[in-house]
Protein backbone atom coordinates (compact mmCIF):
# COMPACT_ATOMS: atom_id res chain seq x y z
CA UNK A 1 0.00 0.00 0.00
CA UNK A 2 1.15 3.43 -0.97
CA UNK A 3 0.58 6.38 2.02
CA UNK A 4 -1.44 8.84 -0.07
CA UNK A 5 -1.87 12.05 1.94
CA UNK A 6 -5.10 12.77 3.26
CA UNK A 7 -6.17 16.09 1.09
CA UNK A 8 -6.39 13.62 -2.11
CA UNK A 9 -9.52 12.75 -0.68
CA UNK A 10 -10.61 15.78 -1.15
CA UNK A 11 -9.68 15.82 -4.76
CA UNK A 12 -11.99 14.47 -7.46
CA UNK A 13 -11.73 13.76 -10.66
CA UNK A 14 -12.51 16.19 -13.44
CA UNK A 15 -14.92 14.14 -15.14
CA UNK A 16 -15.29 16.15 -18.79
CA UNK A 17 -12.30 14.51 -19.08
CA UNK A 18 -13.38 11.09 -18.66
CA UNK A 19 -16.11 11.82 -21.12
CA UNK A 20 -13.43 13.54 -23.47
CA UNK A 21 -11.15 10.34 -23.38
CA UNK A 22 -14.71 7.97 -23.90
CA UNK A 23 -15.47 10.14 -26.94
CA UNK A 24 -11.48 9.76 -28.67
CA UNK A 25 -11.86 5.82 -27.78
CA UNK A 26 -15.31 5.91 -29.79
CA UNK A 27 -13.80 8.17 -32.69
CA UNK A 28 -10.98 5.55 -32.63
CA UNK A 29 -13.07 2.52 -33.52
CA UNK A 30 -15.10 4.65 -35.83
CA UNK A 31 -18.03 6.61 -34.77
CA UNK A 32 -18.91 10.29 -35.26
CA UNK A 33 -18.71 12.40 -31.67
CA UNK A 34 -19.93 16.08 -31.67
CA UNK A 35 -17.33 17.58 -29.33
CA UNK A 36 -19.81 19.50 -27.16
CA UNK A 37 -18.17 18.86 -23.82
CA UNK A 38 -14.37 20.40 -23.56
CA UNK A 39 -13.77 24.02 -23.01
CA UNK A 40 -10.97 24.52 -25.44
CA UNK A 41 -11.03 26.40 -28.56
CA UNK A 42 -11.60 24.71 -31.76
CA UNK A 43 -9.52 27.03 -33.54
CA UNK A 44 -5.67 26.48 -33.97
CA UNK A 45 -3.74 29.47 -32.66
CA UNK A 46 -3.32 32.11 -34.76
CA UNK A 47 -0.60 31.74 -37.80
CA UNK A 48 1.29 35.02 -36.77
CA UNK A 49 1.32 33.34 -32.82
CA UNK A 50 2.95 30.25 -34.13
CA UNK A 51 5.30 31.75 -36.44
CA UNK A 52 7.17 33.63 -33.63
CA UNK A 53 6.83 30.31 -31.59
CA UNK A 54 8.72 28.76 -34.93
CA UNK A 55 10.94 31.76 -35.18
CA UNK A 56 12.20 31.42 -31.05
CA UNK A 57 12.71 28.15 -31.37
CA UNK A 58 14.93 28.50 -34.09
CA UNK A 59 16.98 31.38 -32.70
CA UNK A 60 18.00 29.15 -29.55
CA UNK A 61 15.54 30.43 -27.04
CA UNK A 62 14.90 27.71 -25.49
CA UNK A 63 16.82 28.89 -21.62
CA UNK A 64 14.80 29.71 -18.48
CA UNK A 65 13.21 33.14 -18.44
CA UNK A 66 12.90 34.59 -15.61
CA UNK A 67 10.85 33.45 -13.09
CA UNK A 68 8.10 36.55 -13.33
CA UNK A 69 8.03 35.66 -16.80
CA UNK A 70 10.11 37.88 -19.79
CA UNK A 71 10.28 41.26 -19.15
CA UNK A 72 9.12 42.49 -22.56
CA UNK A 73 6.00 40.09 -22.30
CA UNK A 74 4.96 41.74 -18.76
CA UNK A 75 5.61 45.07 -20.58
CA UNK A 76 3.02 44.07 -23.81
CA UNK A 77 0.31 42.37 -21.26
CA UNK A 78 0.32 46.05 -19.30
CA UNK A 79 -0.03 47.59 -22.88
CA UNK A 80 -2.71 45.27 -23.36
CA UNK A 81 -4.77 46.70 -20.07
CA UNK A 82 -3.69 50.19 -20.92
CA UNK A 83 -4.95 50.36 -24.74
CA UNK A 84 -7.59 47.86 -24.25
CA UNK A 85 -9.26 49.01 -21.19
CA UNK A 86 -7.83 52.18 -20.27
CA UNK A 87 -5.76 50.91 -16.86
CA UNK A 88 -1.89 51.78 -16.52
CA UNK A 89 0.03 48.80 -14.41
CA UNK A 90 3.00 48.90 -13.81
CA UNK A 91 4.34 45.57 -14.95
CA UNK A 92 6.45 44.59 -12.14
CA UNK A 93 3.17 43.55 -10.64
CA UNK A 94 2.27 41.40 -13.47
CA UNK A 95 3.35 37.20 -13.04
CA UNK A 96 3.46 35.18 -16.19
CA UNK A 97 2.49 31.49 -15.56
CA UNK A 98 2.23 27.82 -16.77
CA UNK A 99 -1.76 28.75 -17.49
CA UNK A 100 -4.12 30.33 -15.04
CA UNK A 101 -3.94 26.97 -13.05
CA UNK A 102 -0.61 27.88 -12.33
CA UNK A 103 -1.59 31.29 -10.80
CA UNK A 104 -4.34 29.79 -8.69
CA UNK A 105 -1.81 27.45 -7.77
CA UNK A 106 0.64 30.89 -6.33
CA UNK A 107 -2.80 32.81 -5.34
CA UNK A 108 -4.20 30.04 -2.94
CA UNK A 109 -0.56 28.88 -1.82
CA UNK A 110 0.16 32.42 -0.80
CA UNK A 111 -2.59 33.90 0.52
CA UNK A 112 -4.69 30.50 2.10
CA UNK A 113 -3.39 29.06 5.84
CA UNK A 114 -4.02 25.96 6.53
CA UNK A 115 -8.02 26.04 7.84
CA UNK A 116 -8.71 29.33 6.20
CA UNK A 117 -11.93 29.36 3.86
CA UNK A 118 -12.42 31.01 0.21
CA UNK A 119 -15.70 31.76 -1.10
CA UNK A 120 -17.10 31.12 -4.53
CA UNK A 121 -19.92 30.72 -6.53
CA UNK A 122 -21.79 26.98 -7.27
CA UNK A 123 -21.72 26.00 -9.91
CA UNK A 124 -18.29 26.65 -10.60
CA UNK A 125 -14.53 25.70 -12.21
CA UNK A 126 -14.20 22.52 -10.24
CA UNK A 127 -10.41 23.01 -10.16
CA UNK A 128 -10.90 26.48 -7.86
CA UNK A 129 -11.92 24.74 -4.72
CA UNK A 130 -9.26 21.68 -5.32
CA UNK A 131 -6.32 24.62 -5.27
CA UNK A 132 -8.09 25.67 -1.90
CA UNK A 133 -7.65 21.98 -1.05
CA UNK A 134 -4.36 22.04 -2.36
CA UNK A 135 -3.06 23.99 0.65
CA UNK A 136 -4.90 22.65 3.10
CA UNK A 137 -7.78 25.58 3.11
CA UNK A 138 -11.08 25.22 3.07
CA UNK A 139 -13.40 25.87 -0.22
CA UNK A 140 -16.72 27.43 0.84
CA UNK A 141 -19.18 26.98 -2.14
CA UNK A 142 -21.60 29.34 -2.10
CA UNK A 143 -25.19 28.09 -3.88
CA UNK A 144 -26.00 30.64 -6.52
CA UNK A 145 -28.75 30.78 -9.16
CA UNK A 146 -30.37 32.99 -12.32
CA UNK A 147 -31.95 35.58 -10.00
CA UNK A 148 -27.63 36.94 -9.60
CA UNK A 149 -26.89 35.26 -12.81
CA UNK A 150 -25.24 32.59 -11.15
CA UNK A 151 -22.69 34.87 -9.49
CA UNK A 152 -21.96 36.10 -5.94
CA UNK A 153 -23.14 39.01 -4.97
CA UNK A 154 -22.03 41.49 -2.21
CA UNK A 155 -25.09 40.13 0.15
CA UNK A 156 -24.42 36.70 -0.23
CA UNK A 157 -20.97 37.18 0.70
CA UNK A 158 -21.18 39.40 3.74
CA UNK A 159 -23.92 36.17 4.30
CA UNK A 160 -21.90 33.45 4.11
CA UNK A 161 -18.67 35.10 5.19
CA UNK A 162 -17.19 32.99 8.03
CA UNK A 163 -14.56 33.68 10.72
CA UNK A 164 -12.27 31.70 8.90
CA UNK A 165 -13.11 33.34 5.75
CA UNK A 166 -9.24 34.88 4.27
CA UNK A 167 -11.02 35.23 0.18
CA UNK A 168 -13.32 35.42 -1.82
CA UNK A 169 -13.16 34.09 -5.67
CA UNK A 170 -15.03 34.53 -8.43
CA UNK A 171 -15.19 34.62 -12.23
CA UNK A 172 -16.29 37.01 -15.13
CA UNK A 173 -17.36 35.72 -17.67
CA UNK A 174 -17.60 32.63 -15.66
CA UNK A 175 -17.31 28.43 -16.45
CA UNK A 176 -19.74 27.23 -16.51
CA UNK A 177 -22.82 29.46 -16.81
CA UNK A 178 -21.07 32.48 -18.68
CA UNK A 179 -22.42 35.09 -16.54
CA UNK A 180 -20.93 38.17 -16.10
CA UNK A 181 -20.18 40.76 -13.13
CA UNK A 182 -20.52 44.17 -13.85
CA UNK A 183 -18.26 46.94 -12.55
CA UNK A 184 -20.23 48.09 -10.33
CA UNK A 185 -20.94 44.69 -8.74
CA UNK A 186 -17.32 43.95 -8.81
CA UNK A 187 -16.89 47.29 -6.77
CA UNK A 188 -19.65 46.08 -4.31
CA UNK A 189 -17.92 42.65 -4.09
CA UNK A 190 -14.58 44.20 -3.20
CA UNK A 191 -16.07 46.91 -0.98
CA UNK A 192 -17.60 44.15 1.13
CA UNK A 193 -15.02 41.96 0.99
CA UNK A 194 -12.24 44.48 2.41
CA UNK A 195 -14.85 45.75 4.69
CA UNK A 196 -14.87 42.45 6.06
CA UNK A 197 -10.94 41.93 6.01
CA UNK A 198 -10.69 39.55 3.52
CA UNK A 199 -9.02 40.02 -0.06
CA UNK A 200 -10.75 39.67 -3.71
CA UNK A 201 -9.68 37.37 -6.36
CA UNK A 202 -10.75 38.05 -9.79
CA UNK A 203 -10.81 35.14 -13.01
CA UNK A 204 -10.96 36.94 -15.98
CA UNK A 205 -9.57 34.00 -18.00
CA UNK A 206 -12.34 34.61 -20.52
CA UNK A 207 -12.51 38.21 -20.73
CA UNK A 208 -11.73 38.78 -24.50
CA UNK A 209 -15.03 36.78 -25.17
CA UNK A 210 -17.61 39.26 -24.40
CA UNK A 211 -20.17 39.09 -26.53
CA UNK A 212 -23.88 41.58 -25.41
CA UNK A 213 -22.02 43.83 -23.33
CA UNK A 214 -19.08 46.06 -23.12
CA UNK A 215 -15.68 44.65 -21.28
CA UNK A 216 -13.70 45.58 -18.12
CA UNK A 217 -11.59 44.28 -15.64
CA UNK A 218 -10.93 44.25 -11.85
CA UNK A 219 -8.06 46.33 -12.75
CA UNK A 220 -9.89 49.55 -12.95
CA UNK A 221 -11.75 49.15 -9.77
CA UNK A 222 -7.97 48.94 -7.16
CA UNK A 223 -4.61 47.80 -6.79
CA UNK A 224 -5.34 45.49 -4.08
CA UNK A 225 -7.36 42.81 -6.11
CA UNK A 226 -5.53 39.70 -7.81
CA UNK A 227 -6.64 38.80 -11.16
CA UNK A 228 -6.05 36.07 -13.24
CA UNK A 229 -6.43 35.92 -16.81
CA UNK A 230 -4.94 33.40 -19.95
CA UNK A 231 -3.38 33.03 -23.10
CA UNK A 232 -5.62 29.72 -23.44
CA UNK A 233 -9.12 30.84 -24.28
CA UNK A 234 -9.42 34.18 -26.00
CA UNK A 235 -5.70 33.58 -27.65
CA UNK A 236 -6.41 30.08 -28.92
CA UNK A 237 -3.39 28.89 -26.83
CA UNK A 238 -4.62 26.09 -24.78
CA UNK A 239 -1.61 23.75 -25.38
CA UNK A 240 0.83 26.41 -24.26
CA UNK A 241 0.26 26.81 -21.25
CA UNK A 242 0.63 30.37 -20.51
CA UNK A 243 -0.87 32.51 -18.72
CA UNK A 244 -0.53 35.55 -16.30
CA UNK A 245 -1.18 37.07 -12.98
CA UNK A 246 -1.93 40.80 -11.72
CA UNK A 247 -0.86 41.03 -7.77
CA UNK A 248 -0.98 43.89 -5.56
CA UNK A 249 2.63 45.61 -5.29
CA UNK A 250 3.04 43.79 -1.25
CA UNK A 251 2.00 39.99 -2.89
CA UNK A 252 4.66 40.29 -5.87
CA UNK A 253 7.97 39.09 -3.34
CA UNK A 254 6.12 36.09 -2.47
CA UNK A 255 4.44 35.36 -5.12
CA UNK A 256 8.06 35.23 -7.50
CA UNK A 257 9.69 33.60 -4.68
CA UNK A 258 7.18 30.43 -4.82
CA UNK A 259 7.04 30.51 -8.50
CA UNK A 260 11.12 30.10 -8.14
CA UNK A 261 10.65 27.27 -6.79
CA UNK A 262 7.63 25.23 -7.63
CA UNK A 263 8.00 26.23 -11.76
CA UNK A 264 10.68 28.33 -11.63
CA UNK A 265 9.07 29.78 -14.87
CA UNK A 266 6.78 29.44 -17.40
CA UNK A 267 7.38 27.72 -21.02
CA UNK A 268 10.18 29.99 -23.13
CA UNK A 269 9.05 28.88 -26.75
CA UNK A 270 5.02 30.36 -25.18
CA UNK A 271 6.55 33.31 -23.58
CA UNK A 272 8.10 34.44 -27.05
CA UNK A 273 5.45 33.16 -29.16
CA UNK A 274 3.11 35.20 -26.84
CA UNK A 275 4.36 38.40 -27.52
CA UNK A 276 2.78 38.29 -31.01
CA UNK A 277 -0.45 37.82 -29.08
CA UNK A 278 -0.86 41.36 -29.21
CA UNK A 279 -0.30 42.69 -32.38
CA UNK A 280 -3.00 44.39 -34.12
CA UNK A 281 -3.01 41.23 -37.00
CA UNK A 282 -3.36 38.80 -34.12
CA UNK A 283 -6.57 40.50 -32.97
CA UNK A 284 -8.12 41.44 -36.04
CA UNK A 285 -8.18 37.39 -36.53
CA UNK A 286 -9.46 37.00 -32.76
CA UNK A 287 -11.94 39.50 -33.38
CA UNK A 288 -13.67 37.63 -36.19
CA UNK A 289 -13.17 34.13 -33.96
CA UNK A 290 -15.24 36.26 -31.02
CA UNK A 291 -17.89 36.67 -33.79
CA UNK A 292 -17.94 33.44 -34.78
CA UNK A 293 -18.96 32.13 -31.13
CA UNK A 294 -21.44 34.68 -30.73
CA UNK A 295 -23.23 32.96 -34.13
CA UNK A 296 -22.86 29.57 -32.32
CA UNK A 297 -24.36 30.69 -29.30
CA UNK A 298 -27.08 32.63 -30.99
CA UNK A 299 -27.52 29.35 -33.16
CA UNK A 300 -27.85 26.95 -29.58
CA UNK A 301 -29.32 28.78 -27.02
CA UNK A 302 -32.90 28.85 -28.90
CA UNK A 303 -32.23 25.53 -30.26
CA UNK A 304 -31.58 24.26 -26.62
CA UNK A 305 -34.58 26.24 -25.36
CA UNK A 306 -37.20 25.16 -28.11
CA UNK A 307 -36.23 21.11 -26.81
CA UNK A 308 -37.20 21.59 -23.40
CA UNK A 309 -33.58 23.01 -22.16
CA UNK A 310 -33.77 25.89 -19.30
CA UNK A 311 -31.64 28.40 -19.68
CA UNK A 312 -33.46 31.40 -17.67
CA UNK A 313 -30.38 33.61 -18.57
CA UNK A 314 -28.35 34.22 -21.89
CA UNK A 315 -25.05 34.01 -21.23
CA UNK A 316 -23.43 37.39 -22.03
CA UNK A 317 -19.40 35.56 -22.19
CA UNK A 318 -17.30 32.72 -22.54
CA UNK A 319 -18.36 29.85 -24.91
CA UNK A 320 -20.81 27.49 -22.22
CA UNK A 321 -24.56 27.11 -21.90
CA UNK A 322 -25.44 25.88 -18.43
CA UNK A 323 -29.04 24.56 -19.12
CA UNK A 324 -31.58 23.15 -16.87
CA UNK A 325 -32.36 19.55 -18.09
CA UNK A 326 -35.30 18.54 -15.17
CA UNK A 327 -37.76 18.75 -18.18
CA UNK A 328 -35.96 15.92 -20.11
CA UNK A 329 -34.07 13.67 -17.38
CA UNK A 330 -33.51 13.37 -14.19
CA UNK A 331 -30.05 12.28 -13.61
CA UNK A 332 -28.05 14.49 -15.78
CA UNK A 333 -24.73 12.04 -15.51
CA UNK A 334 -26.82 9.08 -16.70
CA UNK A 335 -27.95 11.62 -20.02
CA UNK A 336 -24.90 12.23 -20.83
CA UNK A 337 -23.18 8.61 -20.73
CA UNK A 338 -25.97 8.07 -22.62
CA UNK A 339 -26.16 10.42 -25.06
CA UNK A 340 -22.38 9.86 -26.38
CA UNK A 341 -23.16 6.36 -26.37
CA UNK A 342 -26.32 6.23 -28.31
CA UNK A 343 -25.98 9.20 -30.35
CA UNK A 344 -22.57 10.25 -30.52
CA UNK A 345 -23.16 14.04 -28.64
CA UNK A 346 -20.49 14.55 -25.77
CA UNK A 347 -21.95 16.69 -23.05
CA UNK A 348 -20.86 17.60 -19.42
CA UNK A 349 -22.86 16.85 -16.96
CA UNK A 350 -23.47 19.28 -14.30
CA UNK A 351 -21.31 16.90 -11.63
CA UNK A 352 -18.71 18.45 -12.86
CA UNK A 353 -19.44 22.04 -11.32
CA UNK A 354 -20.07 21.71 -8.03
CA UNK A 355 -22.93 20.22 -5.45
CA UNK A 356 -25.70 23.16 -6.37
CA UNK A 357 -28.04 20.55 -8.07
CA UNK A 358 -25.97 19.06 -10.62
CA UNK A 359 -27.93 16.43 -11.48
CA UNK A 360 -30.50 18.77 -12.86
CA UNK A 361 -27.73 20.20 -15.12
CA UNK A 362 -25.87 20.28 -18.05
CA UNK A 363 -22.81 22.19 -19.75
CA UNK A 364 -22.79 23.05 -23.55
CA UNK A 365 -19.80 24.09 -25.07
CA UNK A 366 -20.47 25.63 -28.48
CA UNK A 367 -16.73 25.52 -28.91
CA UNK A 368 -16.89 23.72 -32.23
CA UNK A 369 -18.21 24.39 -35.37
CA UNK A 370 -21.54 25.70 -36.68
CA UNK A 371 -22.52 22.79 -38.89
CA UNK A 372 -20.93 20.32 -36.19
CA UNK A 373 -23.48 22.07 -33.95
CA UNK A 374 -26.55 21.95 -36.26
CA UNK A 375 -25.45 17.95 -36.48
CA UNK A 376 -25.46 18.21 -32.99
CA UNK A 377 -28.80 19.33 -31.91
CA UNK A 378 -30.28 17.01 -34.89
CA UNK A 379 -28.92 14.20 -32.71
CA UNK A 380 -30.14 15.45 -29.50
CA UNK A 381 -33.48 16.13 -30.66
CA UNK A 382 -33.85 12.42 -32.59
CA UNK A 383 -32.21 10.57 -29.03
CA UNK A 384 -34.63 12.30 -26.77
CA UNK A 385 -37.55 12.65 -29.23
CA UNK A 386 -37.56 16.55 -28.53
Amino acid sequence: MIPIADRMAHIQPFYVMDLLAKARRLEAEGRSIIHMEIGEPDFITPAPIIHAGEAALAAGETHYTPAKGLPALREAIAGFYAGSYGVDIDPARIIVTPGASGALQLVMSVLINPGESVLMADPGYPCNRHFVELVDGKPVCVPVGADTGYQLTAEIVEAAWRPDTKAVLVATPANPTGTLLTLEELTALHDTVSSLGGLLVVDEIYQGLIYDAVGGTALSIADDIFVINSFSKFFGMTGWRLGWLVAPEAAVGPLDRLAQNIFLAAPTLSQHAALKAFEPEVLEILEARRVEYLQRRDFLLPALREMGFELPVTPQGAFYLYANCEAVTDDSHAFAEALLEEAGVAVTPGRDFGFNRPEAHLRFAYTTSLPNLEEGVARLRKFNRL
